[in-house]
């Protein structure tokens, strides 16, 4: 990572999956790493990654919850560099079934939590001179599949708030990207039959690894990326070409 050592970055959902992957890479590179997450498994994570991590619980729907994360964040290590929106739930039924509960419970962690976060980090961001937001939305953010409607409608919301966010930051030296999984091997779906299913029928006929997502993540918090922002990038073994 280009000038890693510089690098801040707040990652939600960071206790497993592809926000521990991400975290795992970044701290590897040289950044600084706060994972803010509502299980305490991210304070083992923050152990075992050494004096360059930090752990804040965190319900990312929750306003302050935000505000501490960053004054945290400050405290232990400077401004905000990076901020990695990794926080997901999904909640599996017919749509005829859906509760308004159940769907309003998966929109305020994928979608508010999102837009929270990208809000509660500019001050910081402005007062580092810049940075880089990274949103992970999902395959669903640009398909769709039945029978998870909350979680496609804010996958495709955290695309579009994705590409408003950054024409008005842009010219302020911070950008925004999203990056969209396809059928990762992570808890979320572990031992489900739906995503095995997809893995089996793209290109690349695999499930992918956490690391192989954590890799495009550290390209987008890298200066490496510095003329991309607005973007989609696809993490998906060729999912959707198809």
């Amino acid at each position: 990572m280009g000038q890693s050592r510089k690098k801040v970055a707040v990652i939600t959902g960071g206790a497993s999956g592809i926000g521990a992957a991400c975290a795992r890479r970044l701290v590897a590179e040289g950044a600084h790493v706060v994972l803010a997450d509502i299980t305490p498994r991210a304070e083992e994570l923050s152990e075992e990654l050494g004096e360059r991590a930090r752990s804040v619980e965190l319900d990312v729907a929750d306003e302050d919850g935000w505000q501490r994360v960053v004054s945290e964040t400050e405290e232990a290590f400077g401004p905000i560099t990076t901020l990695v929106n990794g926080a997901g739930v999904v909640h599996r039924c017919r749509f005829e079934e859906l509760s308004l509960d159940d769907y309003t419970r998966v929109i305020n962690v994928n979608q508010v939590g999102v837009f929270l976060g990208m809000r509660a980090v500019l001050p910081s961001m402005r007062r580092g001179g810049g940075g880089s937001i990274v949103n992970i939305s999902s395959v669903d953010g640009m398909i769709a599949h039945p029978e998870i409607l909350g979680y496609v409608a804010s996958k495709w919301a955290v695309r579009g708030m994705t590409k408003s966010v950054a024409q008005e930051l842009g010219p302020e030296g911070i950008r925004v990207n999203s990056v969209h999984p396809g059928p990762i091997d992570t808890p979320m779906i572990a031992g489900k039959e739906g995503p095995a299913q997809m893995a089996q029928g793209t290109p690349l006929r695999r499930m992918g690894d956490p690391e192989e997502v954590a890799a495009v993540v550290s390209f987008l918090a890298d200066d490496a990326s510095s003329y991309c922002t607005a973007s989609e990038f696809v993490v998906d073994g060729g999912y959707t070409s198809l």
